[in-house]
């Protein structure tokens, strides 16, 4: 988030004389028959696979025995407890899993989706000795096998509009032949239909799982850093990848002459030109990847954090550290996503990755960090804090001699606070208090807090009211605040979007969680809705918000956080919170869209809620 006077969580957010309580605002697809041409209007956007997550057991499925949906040692969900579990016996096998489903006729998208990990004893690397097939109806989407084994969950992704109007098997079968288990575990099926053009689903986002790992060392002040970092990642598309690009965000912070993020000496690939501000750096690989290998890329990193009490940059003796590591951008089927840094909001999109960050710095600098975090004695004076961190879309630190006071939630989540000089002790306090309540509230809507321990930097002089990284924020003395950051670790962090194109998707989302949070109903605030013009729009991109900045929170937080009220007043409390909860679940480290979305919503409901997306002006 970024606040005032760019960001807030509502109109009344923008009160400037009460800042410091501030109200802040794959695997190949399988080529199916030609799409049917109903016109979209006779839709009715359903999610059609009953049980989809496994909780309920086998009430949906029939399943060839008792055992495939399980929650089990040996396996994990991924999301929830329960998971169905294919073969995985190490001698000849075979199990079955299906279910009936009616997708509705005239709509224009139909989409399956499920989470498959595949866990294998075979050694080999060209021989498909186990098998999975992936049916609907008489139609194979695709086969799995033992070479597709990885060490987490991918999302795969079906066009299958082709079936609308018909009631088909759903049906996944997987065998094994006499010795070396296995195991094809199954999460999150779903299948979304929407009368919406939606973009790509996250199979064909690419490149997939990427793994950074990075060792930096700074200067005496924290405010210069150097080293290495290296990225693995895989090639989920169904087309072979010349190039992959790097985001150097911070870049937009200097200039190209003198840029504050700077990469050399690279390996596995081949520099290209700087564009994009100088925020996107091109790297050709040796050769093309195919679909679903993978490759590694390596380069020298140098960091200089500029001055400015900002999410990149430092405030006396105190350095943040947001966005400053190199991450991957994604490509989908409208190419590759190279968007503009945006100092109104947010341009950062990536797909869940995992991290293992070394960082040296002298002993006298506490470094906050993203992830979990271990100190050990470094050379004379120094201290080395390794952070690791699972599944999150970036990772942020700060450096400098913060007062640090912990605690852990009542749920069990452990929480640090880092201030700066100037912050009180009892303001401190405070901030321990809200974010122990704050994440212990959002868990319990949306499901379990998944960053290990929690670190909130709080610190008056910045201008901007908050700001949002997996396991990290950014904050001024503000209760507010403070919840609204917090509710992005679910909003942005656990359940992704594209946050240049799509900003409601988080900032909307997590403003209303803040309002749940602080049991605030949101009574009647859509009667102050007043719209500047025909193409204001509370799903408009953050291009439409930079060239019109004063209306970005207002429209986004404000009438965005109102709209998912009214939402829930129409559908009801209990309906609502199934959705978002259920919705969380369906996304959890994936991608969200705002047709997926509207789909989910129509599924929850027997009310028709085309006209509460026009007058919401919810569009997508």
């Amino acid at each position: 988030m970024r606040p005032t006077p760019r960001k807030a969580l509502a109109t009344s957010a923008l009160a400037l004389a009460a800042l410091a309580a501030v109200s802040l605002p794959a695997t190949p697809v399988a080529a199916a028959p030609e799409k049917a041409t109903t016109a979209a209007a006779a839709c009715t956007p359903a999610q059609v696979v009953a049980g989809g997550d496994f909780e309920s057991g086998t009430s949906a499925w029939t399943p060839s025995s008792t055992s495939v949906i399980t929650s089990r040692t040996g396996q994990s969900a991924h999301g929830g407890t329960a998971f169905a579990w294919l073969d995985g016996v190490g001698s000849t096998h075979t199990d079955t899993l299906s279910q009936s489903v009616t997708i509705p006729s005239g709509c224009a998208a139909a989409t399956l989706t499920f989470w498959l990990h595949v866990d294998s004893a075979e050694t080999t690397s060209s021989t498909a000795y186990d098998k999975l097939t992936a049916k609907i109806g008489t139609t194979t989407l695709a086969t799995y096998s033992n070479l597709d084994k990885n060490t987490g969950y991918v999302q795969k992704s079906f066009d299958v509009s082709a079936f609308a109007g018909q009631t088909v098997s759903l049906a996944f079968t997987g065998t094994e032949d006499s010795s070396l288990q296995s195991s094809f575990v199954l999460d999150d099926v779903a299948l979304n239909t929407s009368g919406d053009t939606a973009p790509p689903a996250d199979s064909t986002r690419t490149p997939v799982a990427p793994s950074y790992t990075v060792s930096l060392t700074s200067n005496t002040a924290g405010t210069a850093w150097t080293g290495h970092e290296s990225a693995t990642f895989t090639n989920a598309s169904a087309t072979a990848l010349s190039e992959v690009y790097l985001r150097l965000w911070d870049n937009y912070h200097g200039t190209c002459s003198a840029m504050p993020i700077t990469v050399t000496n690279v390996t596995g690939g081949t520099a290209g030109a700087l564009s994009v501000g100088c925020t996107a750096l091109q790297i050709a690989l040796p050769t093309p990847l195919a679909p679903g290998q993978s490759a590694t890329i390596g380069f020298d990193l140098g960091i200089t954090v500029p001055s400015g009490a900002d999410r990149f940059g430092y405030d006396g003796a105190f350095s943040m550290i947001g966005n400053a590591l190199p991450v991957l951008a994604v490509k989908d089927g409208t190419g590759w996503h190279l968007d503009p840094y945006t100092n109104n909001g947010e341009s950062f999109y990536s797909l869940a990755a995992d991290f293992h960050v070394t960082l040296d710095h002298p002993t006298t600098l506490l470094v906050p960090a993203t992830g979990a975090s271990v100190d050990t004695a470094g050379s004379s004076g120094r201290t080395i804090t390794t952070a690791t961190a699972a599944k999150v879309r970036d990772f942020a630190w700060a450096a400098g001699p913060f007062s640090k006071i912990s605690g852990t939630s009542t749920a069990g989540t452990p929480i640090n606070v880092y201030s700066v000089s100037g912050i009180s002790s009892a303001n401190a306090q405070s901030m321990l208090t809200t974010a122990k309540t704050a994440v212990d509230a959002h868990s319990a809507r949306f499901g379990a807090y998944q960053y290990g321990e929690l670190d909130a930097v709080i610190d008056n002089n910045f201008w901007f009211g908050g700001m949002e990284y997996p396991g990290f924020v950014l904050d001024l003395v503000s209760t507010t605040a403070l919840t609204h950051e917090i509710g992005h670790q679910w909003w942005y962090g656990i359940v992704g979007d594209d946050e240049y194109n799509s900003p409601w998707l988080d900032e909307s989302f997590t403003d209303y969680a803040t309002d749940l949070a602080l049991g605030k109903t949101g009574s009647g605030c859509w009667s102050s809705v007043s719209w500047a013009s025909s193409a204001e729009k509370i799903t408009n991109s953050m291009a439409y918000w930079d060239a019109h900045s004063s209306r970005y929170s207002t429209v986004v937080y404000g009438y965005g956080k109102c709209a998912l009220h009214d939402l829930r007043r129409l559908i009801g409390d209990t309906a609502m919170a199934n959705l978002l909860k259920s919705y969380a679940t369906s996304h959890w480290y994936g991608v969200s869209t705002t047709a997926e979305f509207k789909a989910a919503a129509q599924a929850a409901t027997t009310t028709d809620l085309t006209s509460f997306w026009t007058t919401h002006r919810i569009d997508g």
